[in-house]
């Protein structure tokens, strides 16, 4: 099947949706502060060539513990933020499109499903944060999609990351979004 591939966090939305997740999530439970502090070191760690993304993720995601409902929260917070996704997103989205995301699939779930298209994501546990798989990041990136969709073509590729080459190298066409500029992916 050939379709349109595209990173989420600053490619079609504004910003890190698991950032401006996790504030929402401090402005409504606190305590969350807790297991963001608890998580910093890890970041440092991970910065440092020490720890994985995966590793400094999973101690992240144990806010999560503290929120209750977590998926009512996430819920809430597309309602309010639905307007973080571009404007040129949503001219050319089509209902074959693939979004591809580092970020949680349970926080972007709600904004996918309203937008009608199909998700891969991290797969982080809602109501405990345990993290279920690799970080869907580089390399794992291009293990997912072909996992779930071997027969997939890509047409045309957006990332605002070169960490994204692999999955730029498999497209017809790849660009590079820097807010809603968009130019020629070098790969």
């Amino acid at each position: 099947m050939k379709r349109n591939v595209y990173d989420f966090d600053k490619t079609i939305c504004r910003g890190d949706s698991t950032v401006a997740f996790c504030l929402f999530c401090l402005m409504r439970r606190p305590a969350v502060i807790i297991d963001y502090a608890r998580a910093l070191p890890y970041f440092v760690r991970m910065a440092r060539g020490k720890i994985t993304k995966t590793e400094a993720k999973a101690v992240l995601y144990r806010f999560i513990r503290r929120l209750g409902d977590s998926e009512a929260l996430v819920r809430d917070f597309w309602r309010r933020n639905r307007w973080r996704i571009k404007g040129w997103y949503l001219m050319q989205k089509d209902e074959t499109d693939l979004i591809i995301s580092a970020s949680p699939e349970f926080t972007l779930r709600p904004i996918t499903d309203a937008l009608n298209v199909t998700l891969i994501g991290s797969l982080v546990d809602p109501k405990n944060g345990d993290t279920l798989s690799p970080n869907c990041h580089g390399e794992e990136k291009v293990r997912r999609m072909r996992e779930r969709f071997p027969d997939t073509e890509i047409e045309r590729f957006y990332s605002d990351a070169y960490s994204d080459a692999p999955l730029a190298r498999l497209a017809k066409e790849a660009y590079l979004v820097r807010g809603n500029r968009i130019t020629t992916f070098f790969r």
